[in-house]
């Protein structure tokens, strides 16, 4: 019967330390999300600006006469 208690003790306590485990692997993987997030957004801001100079340019050049018959 102690035995049995023992056993279920340490169930319990393993089951306590693979949750801290889980918490804190959660923990990091959330601030690694957040982290993502933003240098995605960081490099779709660069992208759109890059858009924007390309077709700024592009608006800039002559029409040869081939493109506008």
């Amino acid at each position: 019967m102690i035995s049995e208690f023992l056993q279920l003790s340490q169930k319990i306590d393993q089951l306590a330390a693979l949750a801290r485990k889980l918490r804190s692997e959660n923990t990091e993987l959330r601030l690694k999300i957040a982290e993502l997030i933003s240098t995605n957004s960081d490099l779709t801001q660069r992208i759109q600006v890059a858009h924007d100079r390309v077709s700024d340019v592009l608006e800039k050049l002559p029409v040869s006469e081939q493109e506008s018959t």
